[in-house]
């Protein structure tokens, strides 16, 4: 029996994608060959390749002015790679900072920039800069910020202005849990592993007119205009990767859309909070404004059960929840493959467990 798991990622992915990938593990569409063994410049492949853009292009609405880029290194690597293919030497750039992960984007930016702070919500970041907490420095390359912060499990619920800079989005935990207006963006990317496929494949989205920028000491494989003029095949990228990816696109295809997926996702977090609200045990720090649809995070209001609460929760299959060891407490994330019956079945165990243990 499969358990529930509500890892911050590498995560759950769809029980038919999985089934689909096993039934041609060692025999791809008839080759003799797992789709791990075939070149990537073969013919095959390639299709294979250009129906995975294709479909993501469909969810995501992307307008033909965007080049899609498959490539490798992770999310952390774009901390990097964005400024030296997005600024110059010594330009400013803006960056929000919600949390962890905007600051690991703003420490890695400033080996290459000024880097501004645009909004600071500081403390423990229990929620996100309103629209008219932001100040823009006017000059900079671009305006980056990060949507969902995983560990604390905030949010933003709106696309910030940034009046009219290259805005950059860090969508690595919340990418195709919704509709988004891709228009409104100069740049997305996204680590695969929490609602795309496997670890090891980055998904960039970049309009057109921010290629070819790159500073002179970018390596070539990094630079986003020599990706895109190779269709992300400039060296060998993470195959198997982009193949699962493909089935994953496929799979959001025959559920209905980001629509309907965004549908069900705000279901999900829905259903969990009011789990949590009820709770004399359990607390939900964040504001309600910005609690994040992907991680809930949670604390017991007595930590001496955190221990018996994981260990209980896993043997009634219920796996991944401990929070980020910078936090503490608890964290599930609910991330497109999260079955409703998962969230229902967790909301069950922590009304047993707060009975159990008032």
């Amino acid at each position: 029996m499969r358990a529930f798991n509500f890892s911050p990622g590498p995560a759950v992915l769809p029980l038919e994608v999985l089934e689909k990938a096993r039934g041609e593990l060692t025999d791809w569409d008839g080759s003799g060959m797992s789709v791990m063994e075939i070149s990537h410049r073969s013919k095959p492949f390639v299709e294979v390749a250009e129906q995975a853009e294709a479909d993501l292009r469909q969810l995501l609405s992307i307008p033909t002015n965007y080049k899609v880029l498959f490539m490798q290194g992770g999310a952390s690597a774009q901390f990097s790679l964005v400024p030296m293919n997005l600024s110059a030497p010594g330009a400013t750039v803006d960056y929000v900072n919600t949390g962890h992960w905007s600051q690991r984007g703003i420490t890695e930016a400033a080996r290459y920039c000024r880097v501004h702070v645009a909004g600071d919500t500081g403390g423990d970041y229990m929620r996100v800069p309103a629209q008219s907490e932001l100040r823009f420095s006017g000059n900079a390359a671009y305006v980056h910020y990060t949507p969902n912060e995983t560990i604390s499990g905030v949010e933003f619920g709106y696309v910030p202005d940034s009046h009219g800079r290259p805005l950059v989005a860090d969508m690595s935990s919340s990418i195709l849990s919704r509709p988004i207006d891709i228009s409104k963006f100069g740049l997305i990317y996204a680590g695969a592993q929490k609602n795309i496929g496997p670890s090891g494949l980055t998904v960039v989205i970049v309009r057109e007119d921010l290629l070819g920028t790159a500073r002179p000491d970018t390596p070539h494989v990094f630079d986003y205009k020599a990706i895109a003029d190779n269709q992300s095949m400039l060296n060998t990228p993470p195959t198997f990767a982009w193949y699962m990816a493909g089935l994953v696109f496929q799979w959001l295809k025959r559920a209905g859309g980001v629509a309907e997926i965004g549908k069900r996702n705000q279901a999900k977090a829905a259903m969990l909070y009011a789990a949590i609200d009820a709770s004399r045990l359990y607390r939900n720090a964040v504001a309600a404004d910005s609690r994040s649809w992907m991680n809930v995070t949670f604390t017991l209001r007595n930590p001496g059960l955190d221990a018996e609460f994981l260990a209980a929760a896993a043997g009634a299959g219920l796996k991944g929840l401990k929070g980020h060891r910078i936090l503490g407490g608890m964290r599930a994330s609910l991330y497109n493959a999260m079955p409703i019956e998962g969230v229902d079945k967790l909301c069950s165990f922590m009304r047993d467990f707060e009975r159990s243990h008032s």
